[in-house]
């Protein structure tokens, strides 16, 4: 079955499934996350603390009342997980079985990545075993002891492959270390270990982006996942849904063919612009940039990574929503030792829309998102276009 959809419906479709058009689409407090997480599927981890890290700002963006203590708590619990998707992510306990495949790949590849020392294998497990959960740096200081017979760097290798082939999990962090143990002591004795077969793997990509985006493509499912086999599944997969009626295929101009849940059919368009989400870059919501292009019309790339003098909006921009549209990106730091939230460069691309509008709500958020990175003191240093510069200073600095 095919359909004619807007271009409004799709927009609707992927911000409401992102928990982007509510202000607390996944209720409060710590279960909120665990909800958050069953429904969007992961949650991006990254190192980066220009501002507060990538986890906890895509939770904050759905959760006002998060806390950053609520993932540690959540891994302690067993309920959520830690391990590569497309990235390294939180994951809920009850998906762990559809990551086995990626950990029997990693048990049997024999790639430069993988090759671990199988004796210093043997002892990081003896060693976790008998003293428990232990960091990299634990087994740093043991190399460093007289008459060591390995070094710190074999041993980190046999940590990760041990981690990635599920030998071992992490079961917390010390800030930013992570703190591994057995899986046997990690993993709740009812989640399953049964490996899902490929059309069973291939189900869960589809049901995960069409429940985390409403609407999903082929490219979208497959996502920095190789292999021909996968998308011949998926294609299967999707061929059977849209003959049994649980999904529609809708034809857009300029789109690879869209596959929308039913259900969505009955749903009525209906945005409160009263509001501004300042995203992370590691968002859920942004990170297929093809789609936000072709969807949004909004070109977004992180330039962290790029040269500083090629640099267009600046070092770690964060995508500005404002209802339905995305009307520009805000370069932020945060200066936690003085306690200094700085605005290196707002940068507003949708001209046509009055300042009246956004300014207000954006300030608003601005402001919780400066006291959620331990900031009292906000900063300003540039707005483009610099006619919006006077607007932005006054309400900015108004009541501060």
């Amino acid at each position: 079955m095919k359909n004619k959809w807007t271009l409004e419906q799709l927009q609707f479709a992927t911000l409401e499934s992102q928990g982007l058009t509510e202000l607390t689409p996944f209720g409060t407090g710590k279960k909120a996350v665990l909800n958050a997480l069953e429904h969007l599927g992961y949650v991006q981890i990254d190192t980066l603390s220009i501002v507060e890290r990538a986890h906890h700002h895509t939770l904050w963006t759905r959760i006002p009342d998060f806390q950053t203590g609520y993932l540690e708590e959540l891994v302690e619990e067993h309920t959520i997980f830690e391990y590569w998707f497309h990235a390294a992510s939180y994951l809920p306990m009850q998906d762990f079985r559809y990551v086995l495949p990626q950990m029997n790949h990693a048990r049997k590849s024999k790639s430069h990545y993988y090759n671990a020392d199988k004796k210093v294998m043997q002892y990081v497990m003896d060693m976790i075993r008998i003293e428990g959960p232990q960091r990299a740096r634990d087994f740093e200081t043991e190399s460093s002891k007289t008459g060591s017979w390995w070094n710190w760097k074999p041993a980190k290798l046999a940590l990760e492959r041990l981690f990635m082939q599920g030998d071992l999990m992490i079961c917390g962090r010390k800030g930013m270390q992570k703190m591994y143990d057995l899986t046997e002591r990690v993993l709740p004795q009812h989640i399953s270990t049964t490996e899902p077969d490929p059309i069973e793997f291939a189900e869960y990509l589809i049901k995960t982006c069409l429940r985390a985006y409403g609407f999903t493509t082929l490219k979208q499912i497959t996502h920095l996942r190789t292999g021909n086999l996968l998308k011949i599944n998926v294609s299967k997969v999707l061929k059977s849904m849209l003959e049994e009626g649980s999904i529609i295929q809708v034809d857009m101009e300029g789109l690879p063919p869209v596959f929308v849940q039913n259900s969505l059919l009955e749903k009525t368009v209906e945005f409160s612009n009263s509001h501004v989400r300042l995203l992370s870059p590691f968002d859920n919501s942004i990170i297929h940039r093809d789609r936000i292009r072709q969807v949004f019309n909004f070109d977004f790339r992180l330039e962290c990574y790029t040269p500083k003098e090629k640099r267009q909006y600046g070092y770690f921009c964060l995508p500005v929503l404002f209802g339905d549209r995305f009307i520009g990106r805000a370069d932020c730091k945060a200066h936690r030792k003085d306690k200094q939230f700085e605005l290196i460069h707002l940068h507003i691309e949708d001209s046509g829309m009055s300042t009246e509008l956004w300014l207000e709500p954006f300030v608003e958020t601005l402001k919780r998102f400066a006291v959620f990175n331990g900031c009292e003191l906000l900063m300003l240093t540039k707005v483009s276009p610099s006619k919006l510069t006077a607007a932005v200073r006054e309400a900015l600095y108004k009541q501060m």
